[in-house]
C-alpha cells in the first residue's frame, strides 16, 4: 500500500483483546500441552533432529517437548522478515505491526464476474486473478486464489507458482500439494532471483505449510520444513485446528492446542538452522459450525486473539481476514469483509491473506477482491495518525476569514484537499448522478473495474530466457498440460 515499507499499515497504540497476563497464561498453556501432552511427529528426521538436542521423551512418534528448547527456539527466530520484489527490492518488512494483504490460495469454484455464476476454476482464471492483484494498488503480496480444474492435480501447484510468478511481481505465498512440489516452486524462486544464495539473502516467496493438526504432524508439513529451514527460506507453518473436532471448543483452548504446534514447528526449524525466517499462524482459535459443520471464516470469536499472542511472542505472523462466509458478491460479503480487514489492521497482523475469499474458502471473486481493495484505501486513511500541527489547524486563516468566512478559494484548502479521502468505487454522488449513470451497485461497479484492469494491466514481462527455465520445470512430460 506504500512505497516505502516502513510507512505502511500500522496503528501507534496496539489495539487488542488479550492482556500481558492471559499471554503469558496463553503461552504457559502452551508449554505444558507440548510436555505433558506431546505431539506425534511423522519423519523421522524430525525426531532425530530433537533426540540430537536432548529430548529424551520420545516413545515412536510420540515426543515431548520440554520448556527450555521452546525459550531456546524464540530466542533465535528472526522477529522480522524481509520479502522483496521480483526485482530484488524490499517490499514487505513482516514483523511488529507493519500489515500487508494479499488474496488467498486454492478456492475450488470462482464467482465469474462476468456471467456472475459459480463455477470450478480454471488455469486462465489463476493468470486473471494474478493481473488484477497485480494492479491493485492495495494488494501487497499474491496468492494463487484458485484451484484449477484443467491441468493435472497432482502437479496443480507448478502451474499455480508459474502464473503467479508471470502475471505480477509483488511477494508471493505459495502453497504445495506434497513434498516436492515445494522443492520444485523453490527451483522455480532460485531461477527467477539468479541462484540459491541469491533466493536466500533476497526472497520474493515465502511458503505456506499446513500441519494436519495442532498435535499431529504429518510427514509432508516436517519435509516442507526441514527443507525451507535447511535453505534459510522464510515459510508460515499452520497447524489446522479445528475446535470441537481436534481441540476443546472453546477459543483459548483451540487456540493453545494451534499455537503449541507451531511452537513445535519453531523448534523444529531453528534446530534445522539457527534463525530460519519463520512466521507463526496469526489466526487460531477455530470451531466448526455445530449447526452446519462448516467452519466460518469471519465470526467474531477469534478475531485479534491470535495476533495478540504472536505479538506478545515477538514474532511474524501469517493472518486471514477480508474473507467471507457469504455465497456471492452481496451485502453480507462486503460487511464481513469490511469487518475482519479492519480487526487485522488494528491488531497490526502481519501478512493478512484470504481477501477475496467467499463461501467459507470454497469459492473466490475477482469482484470480492476489488471491493476489499477499497476497503483498504478507506482503512489506509484511518488508520494514519492524525495531524494536528498549526498548518493544519490553520488558526490564522480562521481569524482572517472570520466568522462568516468560506474557504472554497482558499490556498489553503487548494493545498490540503487532496489529502482526504476521496473513494475510487464506494458511491458517495447524489442520488440523481448516480441513478444517471445507471444506478449500478457495489457489485456491479467492481466487475467493471475487474474488466477495465484485466483490459488494460500489464504486468512487468519476465525475460524470455526466464520463461523458458520456468518451463523446463513446468511442461516436464510427467506433469501433462491444460485439458481445455
Amino acid at each position: 500500500m506504500s512505497e516505502n515499507q516502513d510507512d505502511h499499515f500500522h496503528i501507534k497504540a496496539p489495539c487488542g483483546r488479550l492482556s500481558h497476563a492471559q499471554c503469558e497464561k496463553l503461552y504457559a498453556a502452551c508449554l505444558e500441552i507440548l510436555e505433558r501432552t506431546g505431539i506425534l511427529l511423522y519423519e523421522q528426521d524430525a525426531l532425530d533432529l530433537l533426540k540430537k538436542a536432548g529430548v529424551g521423551a520420545i516413545a515412536g512418534n510420540r515426543v515431548r517437548i520440554p520448556p527450555q528448547l521452546v525459550e531456546w527456539a524464540r530466542s533465535t527466530a528472526q522477529t522480522h522478515v524481509t520479502l522483496y520484489d521480483r526485482h530484488g527490492e524490499p517490499a514487505m518488512n513482516v514483523g511488529g505491526r507493519n500489515t500487508y494483504f494479499g488474496p488467498g490460495s486454492d478456492c475450488l469454484y470462482i464467482i465469474d464476474h462476468l456471467s456472475g455464476t459459480r463455477r470450478r476454476a480454471k488455469l486462465r482464471d489463476i493468470d486473471a486473478a494474478m493481473t488484477v492483484a497485480d494492479a491493485l494498488s492495495h494488494i501487497d503480496f499474491v496468492m494463487c486464489m484458485f484451484l484449477p480444474e484443467d491441468v493435472e492435480q497432482a502437479v496443480v501447484d507448478r502451474y499455480q507458482m508459474v502464473s503467479m510468478i508471470k502475471n505480477s511481481s509483488k511477494p508471493l505465498m505459495y502453497v504445495t500439494t506434497d513434498f516436492s512440489g515445494c522443492v520444485d516452486a523453490v527451483a522455480m524462486a532460485e531461477i527467477v532471483r539468479g541462484g540459491e544464495v541469491a533466493l536466500r539473502e533476497k526472497p520474493f516467496t515465502a511458503c505456506y505449510v499446513n500441519a494436519t493438526t495442532g498435535l499431529v504432524h504429518n510427514q509432508e508439513a516436517l519435509q516442507k520444513l526441514l527443507y525451507l529451514s535447511g535453505k534459510g527460506l522464510p515459510f508460515a507453518y499452520v497447524p489446522s485446528t479445528q475446535g470441537g473436532v481436534t481441540a476443546p471448543t472453546t477459543v483459548a483452548a483451540a487456540l493453545a492446542v494451534s499455537q503449541a504446534g507451531a511452537l513445535a514447528g519453531l523448534v523444529l526449524s531453528q534446530l534445522k538452522r539457527e534463525g530460519t525466517p519463520f512466521i507463526m499462524p496469526g489466526w487460531g482459535g477455530n470451531m466448526l459450525d455445530m449447526r452446519t459443520t462448516v467452519q466460518p471464516y469471519a465470526d467474531p470469536d477469534k478475531r485479534m486473539v491470535a495476533a495478540d499472542f504472536v505479538h506478545w511472542l515477538g514474532l511474524p505472523m501469517f493472518a486471514l481476514a477480508g474473507c467471507s462466509d457469504a455465497k456471492t458478491v452481496d451485502q453480507q460479503a462486503a460487511a464481513e469483509a469490511a469487518l475482519t480487514l479492519m480487526t487485522d489492521s488494528l491488531a497490526g497482523a502481519n501478512i493478512v491473506h484470504d481477501l477475496g475469499y467467499l463461501e467459507s474458502g470454497l469459492s473466490g471473486s475477482l469482484a470480492q477482491l476489488v471491493i476489499c481493495d477499497e476497503i483498504l484505501d478507506w482503512l489506509s486513511h484511518f488508520m494514519r495518525p492524525v495531524d494536528v500541527s498549526d498548518e493544519s489547524l490553520a488558526l490564522d486563516l480562521i481569524d482572517a476569514q472570520g466568522p462568516e468566512g468560506q474557504y472554497l478559494d482558499a490556498d489553503h484548502t487548494y493545498a490540503h484537499f487532496r489529502r482526504r479521502w476521496y473513494p475510487n468505487l464506494f458511491e458517495r454522488d447524489n442520488y440523481e448522478a448516480w441513478h444517471a449513470q445507471g444506478g449500478k451497485t457495489l457489485g456491479e461497479r467492481a466487475t467493471e473495474k475487474v474488466a477495465e484492469i484485466l483490459e488494460a494491466h500489464q504486468p512487468d514481462p519476465l525475460p524470455d530466457s526466464m520463461v523458458l527455465a520456468l518451463e523446463a520445470i513446468l511442461h516436464r512430460p510427467e506433469y501433462g498440460a491444460p485439458t481445455n
